[in-house]
């Protein structure tokens, strides 16, 4: 995380430092993106960059926190009213926001693509395993709603099945960007998705009504 010194930055300089990273991290995957061209963009000084942040990783995980704050603000609407809907119809309503927060906010999809383009690499690992406990904690609230609204199992074990839905969401990520753009036929994905989670896996027998 940044240190004090980039807080006490003037707001527009601090803003132009988040906008440069932001540029160059939607350009460049992380691997790839230059701190020199960062500084370049901010127009500051590269010794002032490592008065403000670490090294390039320090930075990156700032700009990942920066985009699930606004991620999270997004969807406030869709929190703020999420008594008004059942479980099922949350979740669906909290992943089309989603879907529409990333087709309006195209350099912090084209992080994100390039994140998931690298799943295999440490920083992937690292980044999603600071996302998985705040995903962990917010499903098991999602599903303690779901259980008193009597349309989620009573009997589950809620931090089983929210570490699940944490996995899936994972997987779902690198399904979705596995093409490089996000659309709305991506919704359709998350639908069937959703099927699944609602009604499992298992062949229903058909039952036949004899007279």
């Amino acid at each position: 995380m940044p240190k004090s010194t980039f807080y006490n930055l003037p707001e527009k300089k601090k803003q132009r430092v988040i906008d440069a990273a932001i540029d160059e991290f939607a350009t460049y995957n992380y691997y790839k993106a230059n701190v020199t061209r960062i500084v370049d963009r901010a127009n500051i000084a590269k010794g002032s960059f490592y008065q403000y942040f670490d090294d390039k990783k320090d930075l990156f995980k700032y700009i990942i926190e920066l985009m699930s704050q606004e991620k999270l603000e997004y969807l406030g609407d869709v929190l703020k009213n999420k008594d008004n809907f059942s479980f099922f119809q949350l979740l669906e309503k909290l992943y089309i926001s989603g879907i529409n927060f990333a087709r309006e906010n195209p350099r912090l999809q084209a992080i994100g693509g390039k994140l998931y383009n690298n799943i295999d690499s440490p920083i992937f690992t690292e980044i999603i395993g600071t996302q998985k406990t705040k995903s962990n904690e917010f499903f098991q609230m999602l599903l303690k709603k779901g259980i008193e609204q009597r349309e989620v199992d009573e009997n589950i074990n809620i931090k089983l099945v929210a570490h699940m839905l944490t996995t899936i969401n994972i997987s779902l990520g690198e399904f979705i960007y596995e093409d490089n753009q996000i659309d709305m036929d991506d919704m359709q994905i998350i639908r069937e998705m959703l099927y699944v989670i609602e009604n499992g896996i298992a062949k229903r027998r058909k039952e036949y009504v004899t007279t």
